[in-house]
């Protein structure tokens, strides 16, 4: 199909007015295409993703119906969302691309109601969604790996060998590329954003309407592993507020004398200091867990935890306050270097002189010389490790084991 511009500006539209139905029924696929950038591009058969970009042939998307455009724009954003481009490692590959595809196709037919049509093409039928007879969106891409691995050696097949099936080959992988650190961040932003919208209840007032997927995945963006009211015990500020005369008791204005207004005791956490290692050691999934900790903190205070968030390697970055898990997304990490503990004791002693933290938090993987406790000068820290090699001799110490996951 030549690639004109009368071409481009059809397929243009039908891309447009695609993303708008989806808006419409399906807007939690909706808005993350907002987030995606199109393609047309003669070099492939049929479409494709490579966590960008949405990739389609021209000559491919005028044989499909607007039903099933729908479907492959659900299909190939759900690839990106999920990150499946890096998420293979040393797996088969084309045993994990089927994985992806059963978990994609399975969760696209749930969010229709189960109707085979709405994951059908006329020239390919119907898509992949099952695995060992069961719907693939109850699992991961990884989990519907194991499963299908384990029963190809059961029949005596031997999965390693595995060739790439023609059961959906519209959906092209040979593109797929992991995301830059910055760009899974701000993919972990639009889902947390996605997941706030989409919290719509049903008249019974059960949980909001989320794909299954979703729930996994900001419950792993957002739910810390820490038990942040313990954890932070020593940093809490009481604030008694019990005989306050601003404001006073308004049930006693007609009386000659002023009557102090009575409140309970609050708890807040105010002024806390958290550092986030970014040192070439540190890994994606490592500031990931760091994020989500820090996320969790906030959200189980209630708002009434405050404080900032700052970066260091062998420099530290200005922290940036925050006071709400949304401005606390917004702030974007920086660094690569080496690491360098004493720095952010100088910062701190040097830079926030006029209003010290009344605690600092500082989430590593630790490997760097840990300075003597006389650089805190008083300033309770808090140590989070991710391994369970490194333990420092003094302040709270919370470490994790060697897989990166919170152990306590």
């Amino acid at each position: 199909m030549a690639l004109n511009e009368q071409t481009v500006n059809k397929c243009k539209n039908r891309l447009i007015l695609s993303r708008m139905r989806l808006l419409s029924d399906h807007p939690f696929y909706g808005m993350f295409l907002m987030h995606t950038g199109f393609a047309l591009d003669e070099g492939i058969e049929t479409a494709g993703t490579d966590g960008r970009k949405i990739y389609f042939s021209p000559g491919f998307m005028e044989n499909l119906s607007d039903k099933e455009l729908d479907f492959i724009m659900m299909h190939e954003i759900l690839h990106i969302v999920l990150r499946h481009g890096s998420r293979e490692q040393k797996r088969n590959s084309a045993l994990f691309n089927e994985a992806c595809d059963i978990v994609v196709n399975s969760n696209i037919l749930k969010s229709n109601g189960m109707r085979l049509d709405s994951i059908t093409l006329s020239e390919y039928g119907e898509s992949m969604h099952l695995v060992s007879g069961e719907e693939g969106y109850k699992y991961t891409a990884e989990e519907v790996y194991r499963i299908m691995y384990y029963d190809l050696k059961s029949k005596g097949i031997d999965p390693e060998n595995l060739k790439f099936k023609a059961l959906s080959t519209f959906d092209d992988h040979t593109r797929w590329k992991d995301l830059s650190g910055k760009e899974k961040d701000e993919w972990r932003k639009h889902i947390c954003d996605a997941c706030s919208a989409i919290s719509i209840r049903d008249p019974s007032n059960q949980r909001g309407q989320l794909p299954l997927f979703a729930e996994r995945m900001i419950e792993e963006i957002k739910n810390p592993k820490v038990d942040w009211r313990t954890v932070l015990n020593d940093f809490i500020e009481e604030e008694i507020c019990d005989y306050s005369f601003s404001p006073p008791d308004r049930r006693f204005d007609d009386f000659d004398f002023m009557i102090p207004a009575f409140n309970d005791t609050e708890a807040v956490v105010k002024n806390i200091l958290f550092m986030i290692d970014t040192s070439g050691s540190v890994s994606d999934e490592m500031l990931c867990d760091a994020y989500s900790e820090i996320y969790g903190a906030v959200e189980r205070f209630n708002g009434k935890l405050q404080g900032s968030l700052g970066f260091f390697d062998c420099e530290v970055t200005d922290p940036i306050p925050f006071s709400s898990p949304e401005e606390l997304l917004e702030i974007k990490p920086k660094g690569g270097g080496g690491t360098d503990f004493d720095i952010i004791f100088e910062y701190v002693f040097d830079k926030m002189a006029d209003e010290l933290p009344t605690g600092i938090i500082i989430l590593t993987d630790g490997f760097a010389p840990i300075p003597d406790e006389s650089k805190a000068k008083g300033i309770p820290v808090l140590w989070i490790i991710s391994n369970d090699v490194v333990v420092p001799e003094w302040g709270k110490v919370i470490n994790t084991d060697s897989s990166g996951s919170f152990r306590y």
